[in-house]
């Protein structure tokens, strides 16, 4: 699997239903054995099964150009299955209303094994930084 946007995702962005800059942007850490990416899942709902440890609220976020990012996270205290995959979803606080953004499987480290301690997730410093559309 290549990093890919969840669709209803974009189509919500198309119709102004994400905003990225003001919403409560959350990443976590997947488990692919656990969880495969499917065009047709929508809510956090579908990929919560998947997820090694506690999702963290992203910080410093910033559109710029069509390109979105944010500072680099720290997920604490980090164990379980191996971790292939981030996915950037709007956290709602509620799992079937928190719409799923993208699902990354391509970063550096990946994948990892968990021993317990800090994963620090470092976002790409190039053009594209965490994603870009278009």
């Amino acid at each position: 699997m290549a990093n890919a946007f969840y669709p209803s995702a974009l189509a919500k962005f198309l119709s102004g239903g994400l905003d990225l800059t003001s919403l409560t942007i959350k990443a976590a850490l997947v488990d692919t054995g656990t969880y495969t990416y499917s065009s047709a899942h929508d809510f956090y709902d579908d990929v919560s099964a998947g997820v090694i440890g506690t999702p963290v609220t992203l910080a410093s976020k910033t559109v710029t150009a069509g390109v979105f990012d944010a500072a680099d996270a720290t997920f604490t205290g980090v164990s379980g299955a191996t971790v292939e995959a981030v996915v950037i979803y709007n956290d709602t606080g509620t799992p079937g209303t928190s719409d799923l953004i993208c699902y990354i499987d391509t970063g550096t480290g990946f994948p990892l094994t968990p021993d317990g301690g800090n994963v620090d997730l470092t976002f790409d410093s190039g053009a594209n930084k965490i994603f870009k559309i278009g």
